[in-house]
């Protein structure tokens, strides 16, 4: 394991040292002593976190209900500063899952959990306690990291894949960086904007449009956290203005861009997903 620390943040990190056998699935693994009050930034994945430690990460959420345990939450989830994860102790594998392979892991679509932070148990039952015992009986991080890939693996060939049109966009939309025109996709699969829309928002969790908003303002926060200045940051990501970019992450942060480059969440994706700086449209 690797150490992370940033300002008073002190994280022991773990990385697989295969990739996983599922294009779209990538996982970190997390040791956290005391873990207080961490922003959770909106991220373009589905999130997994699988914890075994002994203690139990608590997720507070902005309509005063908590969460403890093995989670599961949809693309986005955080936003407007929605979500907030706490706990001392702590022992999790994370994984992100990319919205198109997310429903055949899952076993239910992402637009089922409707931007909120489920118990895993809500969707898989006794699998989810069986799945922490496991981890917890397991010595060493790469041997989890197996455990996991496999068991995810599993679950993807067996459940059920998203429309090639669907996924097709999703890329479109994930390897142009949140640039790509809703309308254009459209064309290009041979749908109306219509259908477009109700499928992608069925199988993936969020409508285009939002995927397109979410995706651009991801890259343009990691940007902001390699020290990139603002209108810098705004003109490299395509937004209109300075100003333009102000308002998304205010929207999906309820912050600054300046208090956002400094937030732990994103700060320890170098560390702990190195496969973000690969193309895009095998992150997520």
């Amino acid at each position: 394991m690797r150490t992370f620390m940033h300002g008073a943040a002190v994280w022991d990190v773990a990385c697989p040292q295969r990739p996983s056998r599922v294009a779209g699935l990538t996982m970190a693994g997390f040791r956290v002593r005391d873990l207080d009050a961490l922003r959770t930034v909106p991220h373009p994945a589905v999130t997994l976190l699988l914890e075994f430690g002994a203690g139990s990460p608590i997720i507070d959420c902005a309509d005063g209900q908590q969460q403890r345990g093995s989670v599961v939450a949809g693309p986005g989830f955080g936003s407007g500063n929605a979500v907030q994860a706490r706990g001392e102790n702590i022992e999790c594998v994370q994984v992100r899952l990319s919205p198109v392979i997310a429903r055949a892991v899952l076993g239910a679509s992402p637009a089922d959990l409707d931007g909120a932070v489920l118990p895993l148990g809500d969707l898989w039952g006794r699998e989810a306690s069986r799945i922490r015992e496991q981890l917890g009986d397991t010595a060493s991080w790469q041997d989890r990291f197996a455990l996991t890939d496999a068991l995810l693996a599993r679950r993807h060939e067996a459940g059920p894949p998203v429309d090639p049109e669907v996924a097709w966009a999703w890329h479109r939309i994930v390897g142009s960086r949140g640039l790509a025109r809703v309308d254009e996709l459209a064309a290009e699969v041979g749908w109306s904007r219509k259908r477009l829309w109700s499928r992608f928002r069925s199988q993936l969790g969020l409508p285009p449009k939002r995927a397109v908003k979410l995706v651009r303002f991801d890259h343009a926060a990691h940007c902001l956290v390699a020290d990139g200045g603002a209108a810098q940051v705004a003109a490299d990501a395509g937004y209109a203005d300075q100003s333009h970019l102000h308002r998304d992450v205010r929207a999906f942060t309820g912050t600054t861009p300046a208090a956002l480059a400094g937030e732990p969440f994103l700060a320890v994706d170098d560390l702990a997903w190195p496969s973000r700086g690969t193309p895009a449209t095998s992150r997520f």
